[in-house]
């Protein structure tokens, strides 16, 4: 860049562009024109519609990153006759159009096509959509990641109306439906090897003494397969007829606490029903796994509510064998809940009640034999077989006192500076699968919900430009001539 000479030197600089940046000049040269218009325009003392001017310099920019991006992916072909790709021969075939959709919009360039060398019915292949690691049909990585996103926040509309307030992403709500899970399918081709790299790549906090890790389950709405009534089907009945069903689906945490046992960072998991939660079980494991190798003296603890099924899962992903010493805790929160209704039972007036209660949670707080002391007290005070509202309160609570007692020493936790509580897990079914998953009249079916509640759960984790940087380097294919 330098000033310009003569008479033009003291109001214009001129700028070289190279003649391979070409596609440059043209958007270049009108975001100035207009602009310069702007300037003028914009003198004196009057209001200004400054949104609509807004708009229009995103326009104009935007077709300068479409040159821009022309300007590479046309140095990104090759064109030779004859190409190696993953160590396969391919021969050129022709030359044909192709769109790249960028975060500015689409671009088209012609470059030549490539068959694999034999296979006269096999897809062909262009170098720049290989070499850049291009998703699905056209889409550049960036984009593909940025409507993944979107998508994994909301459904497809929202995403479509938060790209157009945004002036990027300029695609229709199809393409927000169909490229997403184009990522999500990728990704969970590549799910295992990316989870233990973030594993291993983690940044555990100095202040970090212990590492919870908590297993629940919450509903999901599915679509499945409907029968079709008896007779002859009325005009107009669907073909496939389906109905909404809610089925079980599972999510998992794995939590670094401070020696207070407060909470630093939580990794989120999510399995959609119909799947195996040993493999949630074993991805929540090898992340604790990893952690550990980096620092052993973290203390583990496994925390779930009383459900038999959380810890028959649980327990085995996590033997003493290779964690050492494990702590095992039922929810404080669980058995305070049985407990405040059994003290409502066995104490009619309310604050009586509620004085009994307190009682017994600082008891369960100090005294790491309080779930027998407290079992003794519900059993001497006759009251197990009252009924309320068609429950035993005073009976659950003996129940899942002496079913779950022996993890029940929450003053041995608290003194070693383990958390008591799962809170972290119920939040994730809220933010990983209620928020996003259980809108009305929403449902799902098994394999595109595999897509966005792992996309979700990398994004509610923390993990997602890390994860998606690992991805998309697995989709980029190096291409090399080969002589004739």
């Amino acid at each position: 860049m330098r000033p310009g000479r003569g008479a033009a030197a003291a109001d214009a600089i001129i700028v070289a562009v190279p003649v391979e940046l070409k596609s440059l000049v043209k958007p270049l040269q009108a975001l100035i024109a207009r602009v310069g218009e702007l300037v003028r325009s914009a003198r004196g003392g009057g209001a200004v519609d400054y949104c609509r001017i807004e708009q229009q310099i995103e326009e104009l920019t935007a077709a300068i990153e479409r040159g821009a991006h022309e300007s590479v992916l046309g140095a990104l072909h090759l064109d030779a006759k004859r190409v190696e790709i993953r160590g396969e021969p391919y021969v050129r075939v022709g030359y044909g159009v192709g769109t790249y959709f960028t975060m500015a919009g689409p671009t088209e360039l012609e470059r030549p096509l490539y068959r694999r060398c034999g296979s006269r019915n096999a897809p062909v292949v262009d170098a720049i959509s290989l070499r850049a690691g291009v998703i699905g049909n056209g889409w550049l990585p960036r984009t593909a990641q940025a409507m993944a996103h979107l998508h994994q926040q909301g459904t497809s509309r929202e995403a479509e109306q938060t790209a157009r307030q945004m002036g990027r992403l300029p695609y229709s709500r199809a393409s927000f439906e169909r490229v997403p899970h184009e990522v999500g399918s990728r990704y969970l081709q590549h799910r295992a090897d990316i989870e233990d790299a973030l594993s291993r790549e983690l940044d555990i906090p100095k202040e970090a003494a212990s590492i919870s890790v908590s297993l629940d389950r919450t509903t999901v709405p599915m679509e499945e397969p409907a029968k079709r009534p008896p007779g002859r089907p009325r005009k107009g009945a669907p073909k496939r007829p389906v109905t909404r069903q809610f089925r079980m689906a599972w999510c998992g945490t794995v939590t670094l606490h401070d020696a207070e046992g407060s909470a630093l960072r939580t990794i989120r998991y999510g399995q959609m029903p119909n799947r195996d939660p040993h493999e949630l079980c074993n991805g929540m494991a090898n992340d604790a796994f990893r952690t550990r190798e980096q620092r052993p003296d973290l203390k583990v603890a496994l925390l779930a509510d009383g459900a038999h099924e959380m810890w028959n899962l649980l327990e085995p992903h996590f033997p003493g064998t290779v964690f050492g010493s494990v702590h095992r805790e039922i929810d404080f929160w669980h058995l305070a809940e049985k407990l405040a209704a059994a003290a409502k039972v066995m104490t009619p007036d309310a604050n009586a009640a509620k004085s009994l209660w307190r009682r017994w949670r600082k008891l369960l707080r100090r005294r790491k034999d309080a779930a027998a002391i407290i079992l003794v007290e519900l059993d001497l005070s006759g009251c197990e077989s009252i009924v309320v509202d068609s429950d035993r309160p005073v009976h659950e609570a003996i129940t899942y006192l002496r079913n779950h007692g022996e993890r029940m020493n929450y003053a041995g936790a608290l003194k070693k500076g383990l958390p008591i509580a799962s809170g972290n897990v119920e939040a994730t079914c809220k933010t990983l699968v209620g928020i996003r998953m259980k809108r009305c009249g929403s449902r799902w079916k098994a394999e595109t919900g595999d897509h966005v509640i792992h996309l979700r759960a990398l994004a509610l984790s923390d993990r997602w430009d890390d994860a998606m940087a690992k991805l998309m380097a697995t989709q980029r294919t190096a291409v090399r001539s080969l002589a004739a």
